[in-house]
């Protein structure tokens, strides 16, 4: 299906009755009603006249219990935070599921109605989910029809950037912020293929407040490669991203950092060990399991009664498995065997509690994507020193998740949820941003991690 957005790869655009769902449960393609016959007469009256009268099971009827679960999303607020100062701003990070992957991929998503797949639909939803949340930076991924949702964003006072993915893809990595309350001083567009690191794209955007022109912010946003075969791709994107982040971010200030993004990685994997750890060993794990993701199979988490966690050990025979070529990908040289970045970075729903039918024992999510082939968490907003999240917009349990048969649904426009933050810049009149980073995000002490990885 053709994109509708135009041949240009990156460019900046400034601001100026739905379907009931049917039941949840496989229905055959054909039905026989019943329809009396002469064997029939042979039956008492009081039975003939029972049969003519009755009202047969119809499998296609609404019954209550077989009403699509309720997608409700509440605000979890942080304790007090004497650090947090006035000044405060909002970010989602939402992979919209392109219209030409839907398209391409119906097999993960033949338990949802196809109306809920239809783009013009989803469109609608993904808007009203956005404008509802009123935040005020939106960073999406997997946008193919980005003139489609400028015009209706720009209509609500945001402004947008859009950096499309290279190569035969259609969809690419867009931002928009409002144009009231920030403005843009720089913005940098990377296209890993430059690297040798495939078609994938990221944006960092430098914005400053209109009310407060001292306050500066860096915001990335990424989609990750989905291979997940391919560690050493996703750890190279990662890192250089971060590189980049941290130059920019000196350049203007130290400005505080927020990256958004679906990292096609989970929270056990070590891939997000490397990004809150800042390092990682790689010759400790199978480049082919680096993301994690192999272990999301529906089957495999539902299967499951116990979370696993920690890293993918290899045997000692299986050491040598990466080539020095995959080395240098993702450690930047082929002779260093630990991938390193140097951001301090924190999960913003990690450094909240959560409901526990939401989250898992590192406090992300238990699921932020669910289709036929996959139930997890992919997607993150991390931030860095100098800003702290004072509130998240919590998901929704994996039961929840389950009983809807798959996004999309009705009030998702995604096959992912989308991640919704509230962030406070810090009061300089208070303590110093080491103090709040180490108080932030739950880390694992030198004894747990010890016991995870025996």
């Amino acid at each position: 299906m053709a994109s509708s957005a135009p041949p240009s790869s990156s460019f900046f655009v400034s601001s100026s009755s739905t379907t009931k769902r049917p039941p949840f449960f496989f229905a055959p393609t054909s039905f026989k009603f019943y329809a009396p016959t002469a064997s029939d007469s042979n039956s008492s009256s009081s039975s003939s006249s029972l049969s003519s009268t009755r009202r047969w099971f119809n499998p296609l009827r609404r019954r209550k219990f077989d009403q699509p679960p309720q997608i409700e999303r509440h605000w979890v607020e942080a304790p007090h935070q004497p650090l947090a100062s006035s000044e405060r701003f909002s970010v989602a990070s939402y992979n919209i599921l392109a219209d030409r992957n839907a398209s391409q991929h119906r097999d993960l998503y033949v338990n949802v109605p196809s109306y809920y797949v239809n783009w013009d639909r989803r469109k609608r939803v993904i808007c009203k989910e956005l404008l509802g949340w009123d935040t005020d930076i939106i960073c999406l991924q997997e946008v193919d029809k980005y003139i489609e949702l400028s015009n209706i964003l720009v209509k609500a006072g945001y402004t947008g950037s859009y950096k499309r993915r290279t190569g035969d893809t259609a969809d690419g990595c867009a931002m928009f912020w409002k144009a009231d309350k920030f403005r843009l001083l720089e913005s940098e567009s990377i296209q890993f293929k430059d690297m040798g690191l495939r078609d994938n794209v990221a944006q960092l955007l430098v914005f400053e407040m209109c009310e407060f022109d001292s306050r500066r912010l860096l915001v990335g946003n990424i989609h990750v490669l989905y291979n997940p075969n391919r560690g050493e791709v996703k750890l190279g994107q990662i890192r250089f991203l971060l590189a980049r982040a941290k130059a920019l971010s000196e350049k203007w200030g130290n400005s505080p950092i927020v990256l958004a993004g679906d990292f096609n990685s989970t929270p056990q994997s070590g891939i997000y060990k490397f990004l809150s750890s800042s390092e990682l060993n790689i010759m400790l794990y199978d480049r082919k399991e680096l993301s994690g993701q192999k272990r999301c199979r529906p089957a495999q988490v539902l299967g499951k009664k116990k979370e696993t966690v920690g890293p993918f050990i290899l045997l000692d025979g299986l050491l040598n498995c990466w080539t020095d070529e995959e080395v240098k990908v993702a450690t930047g040289d082929s002779g260093c065997h630990s991938a390193v970045h140097p951001l301090k970075l924190n999960s913003s729903y990690a450094a909240i509690d959560g409901s526990t039918s939401t989250r898992g024992f590192n406090g992300e999510p238990f699921a932020t994507s669910y289709h036929s082939k996959f139930l997890g968490t992919v997607d993150y907003l991390w931030y860095s020193d100098g800003i702290l999240p004072t509130k998240v917009l919590d998901t929704v349990s994996i039961g929840d998740l389950v009983r809807t048969g798959g996004l999309p649904c009705k009030k998702v426009g995604s096959d992912h949820l989308a991640l919704v933050s509230e962030f406070s810049f810090l009061d300089a009149n208070n303590a110093s941003t080491e103090i709040v980073a180490a108080s932030a995000s739950p880390r694992l002490d030198n004894e747990e991690q010890d016991k995870l990885q025996s």
